[in-house]
């Protein structure tokens, strides 16, 4: 009687250790043992993952075998299709290389990298920005000549001279209509979006996993703690919009992931959690992601991005400015000077230098502005992997930890069984 007393205490006692233990696995403060537990993770993974394809892709292994080895013998072998594979090679790695950044974009909970400003958002600037300079949209080599992890675009450093003569002008300068620019980036834009769309997946398919299993995943038992906790205004407003976000996901379905993919906001980091703990559809919920976030949310961001850089635009404000202040009594005779200022500065702005001078190629400033935003992002990308291995070892530590609850509670209940029947 005193054992079936002192049990239930004493895995009290072993719970609040094992979170103690959990809390103190990181990187920063135990090393070796987080990256010990993070490379048997890693194993166990490969392992159910070759168990998996042994188990049920039997016909996966050969014809990757076949691809494998005609793909070597293509490389190896010369002939005219060596500039197919060339230009084959270069898009796949235009696309692997964009989706990934998608992915890496929306995976974590909101706690990922944010490669649209990082990446997406300066190349579409950097793209319309030069495109009005040289009144010429095709200044790409190719689809795939954009920013890229170990180059950048060959047409950013290149001088308007070598594209031709301007194809858009006016009196007014280059005047480059949306339509034409949109275009030229669309196609990473939406890769990007694809991405993204498949960084939402993961947590769908351990949700759903957690639902079946009658579990609870731990975002959302951490979201049900955290209103409880001190953090600033700003996370107490969200994570109560997010609470609120919880007792309404009963109604999600393709229309409201729809919407919720579509528009820039904090609360989709949980749809692909809801989702799957409440079983919506795989379909639905893909579907209304990748339409949401890779054809609406994208071309919305891209417009924008677009339309701040475009002269269109700094046209249409200037002239409702000039229309607002033509009503302030006395603005009237300093308007003309005004403008004429503002429009020196621009056109001053968007003119291309003729020439380079030899003292500017030699003096280069080691601490350039390409190089302190080169830093910022290998810092986000170090920051990026110590999260992603910190979280792998935590959640297997966890799952280690289970079994020797489960382990002490059979064990006490077969205690208990055997003291009943004496």
């Amino acid at each position: 009687m005193g054992e079936n007393i002192t049990t239930p205490v004493s895995n009290s006692g072993l719970s609040g250790k094992h979170q103690q233990e959990l809390e103190n696995l990181r990187l920063t403060t135990q090393p070796f043992k987080t990256l010990k537990f993070f490379i048997l993770a890693v194993v166990q993974y490969l392992k159910r993952l070759l168990q998996y394809l042994l188990g049920h892709g039997s016909w996966l292994i050969p014809m990757g075998v076949v691809l494998v080895a005609g793909g070597i013998l293509l490389l190896n072998t010369d002939g005219p299709h060596e500039k197919h594979i060339e230009e084959l090679f270069q898009y796949l790695q235009f696309g692997l290389w964009w989706v990934a950044l998608g992915v890496a974009s929306s995976i974590g909970l909101g706690s990922g990298l944010h490669t649209f400003v990082l990446y997406l958002g300066p190349h579409i600037a950097f793209f319309t920005l030069k495109a009005m300079q040289c009144s010429r949209v095709d200044i790409k080599s190719a689809p795939y000549d954009t920013i890229q992890l170990k180059r950048g675009p060959s047409w950013l450093a290149k001088n308007c001279s070598e594209f031709g003569p301007p194809m858009f002008s006016s009196s007014h300068g280059p005047h480059i209509p949306l339509t034409s620019i949109l275009p030229q980036v669309q196609l990473e834009a939406i890769l990007w979006g694809i991405g993204t769309a498949l960084g939402e997946l993961p947590p769908y398919f351990i949700s759903g996993a957690a639902s079946l299993s009658g579990g609870k995943l731990d975002a959302m038992e951490e979201l049900g703690t955290s209103s409880s906790q001190d953090d600033g205004w700003i996370a107490t407003r969200l994570n109560q919009l997010k609470c609120w976000f919880l007792s309404h996901a009963q109604y999600l379905n393709f229309f409201t992931v729809l919407v919720l993919a579509s528009v820039p906001n904090p609360l989709f980091d949980l749809a692909g959690i809801m989702c799957g703990q409440f079983g919506i559809p795989f379909w639905e919920f893909f579907l209304a992601t990748l339409v949401g976030k890779a054809i609406i949310k994208t071309h919305l961001q891209t417009i924008f991005i677009i339309s701040v850089c475009n002269n269109q635009l700094l046209n249409w404000i200037e002239n409702e400015l000039i229309w607002v202040f033509s009503f302030v009594p006395g603005f009237e005779s300093i308007l003309p000077n005004l403008v004429a200022k503002l429009h020196a500065m621009k056109d001053k702005y968007m003119a291309t230098p003729s020439h380079v001078t030899s003292n500017l190629k030699v003096k280069k400033w080691d601490l350039s502005l390409a190089s302190i935003w080169n830093t910022v992002v290998l810092l986000m990308l170090v920051n990026f992997l110590v999260q992603i291995v910190t979280a792998t070892a935590q959640r297997y530590l966890k799952k280690q930890q289970e079994k020797d609850l489960a382990a002490l509670n059979h064990n006490s209940k077969a205690a208990g069984t055997s003291n009943d029947s004496e």
